[in-house]
């Protein structure tokens, strides 16, 4: 911990209660959440039926609002992929969840592969997508330059030997190949509304906290460029939705909108929005 500041204490408020701290990366300037689970430790902090990216229930509240907001976040996320020019149209999806961003861009001519450890997940994914997706330890045996997109919706800040793995990216990807990563971005209005209350957070789960020039400073390193940045609006709504039931122990879905709606305008000028993605081009 020496030369280190700790920018914030954490509690897992979703799974063990357990305290951490985010401590700042001198060399790119994301946060580190610490202690960092080791790898046969980590999985037990997914062990939660209320991990919603691992299911297709609906069964309360917050999970009838995710589902909506996926459903339209689907759409737009089909516009992006398709404004990607590319002949042979190979994608993978990184944390596919279970596997609707990959049954959309299917059907949309896309030939799609997935990579998702969680065993319940996968199992999901592939009946929708044909045996496609895969188990983490897979990923390296994909072609070198055999993928035009890879993309990452909210899973590189779950990733271990965070450098290791954009190296891996880069090498899978072709030349011009394009790299989607969607993040928390934690200088976003509402994460400093809430403090360390915000859901997005989410310690342990969440190794690394990124903010924008982070990401280009990762990427930069690795030789690839990120071109554009975009906004996802609705996560700003849903965020404070659950970082407002973590401070006071109640949903308080109005005082919550309020927070998610004040981030998203305040955002409109200063493109800290609650979550980015960044459209980054290999070289």
């Amino acid at each position: 911990m020496k030369n280190k500041s700790v920018f914030l204490k954490v509690k897992d408020h979703s799974v063990s209660g357990e305290e951490f701290q985010l401590v700042e990366n001198s060399e790119y300037g994301f946060l580190e959440t610490t202690p960092q689970p080791s790898k046969e430790k980590l999985p037990k902090y997914y062990e939660s039926e209320d991990y919603i990216s691992h299911t297709d229930s609906k069964r309360n509240l917050f999970e009838k609002v995710y589902h909506l907001v996926r459903s339209i976040s689907l759409k737009k996320k089909l516009i992006l992929i398709n404004s990607f020019r590319s002949e042979t149209k190979n994608l993978l999806d990184v944390g596919c969840g279970t596997g609707d961003f990959l049954q959309t861009i299917k059907q949309n001519n896309w030939k799609v592969f997935g990579i998702e450890p969680n065993n319940q997940a996968r199992v999901i994914a592939n009946k929708k997508v044909g045996n496609t997706v895969f188990k983490i330890e897979e990923l390296l045996n994909f072609e070198p330059h055999s993928l035009d997109v890879i993309t990452l919706w909210h899973v590189l800040e779950h990733l271990p030997n965070l450098e290791d793995h954009i190296q891996v990216f880069k090498q899978l990807l072709k030349s011009n190949g394009t790299l989607v990563i969607a993040v928390p971005n934690y200088k976003s209005y509402d994460a400093k509304h809430y403090k360390e209350f915000w859901a997005a957070y989410d310690v342990p789960r969440h190794l690394w906290h990124f903010n924008q020039n982070s990401i280009l400073k990762l990427v930069s390193k690795f030789h690839m460029k990120v071109i554009k940045t975009k906004p996802m609006w609705f996560d700003a709504f849903y965020v404070s939705m659950l970082s407002e039931k973590y401070k006071t122990g109640r949903i308080h879905p109005i005082k919550g909108f309020w927070i998610g709606l004040l981030s998203n305008i305040k955002a409109l000028r200063s493109k800290q929005a609650s979550s980015l993605i960044y459209i980054i081009k290999n070289s």
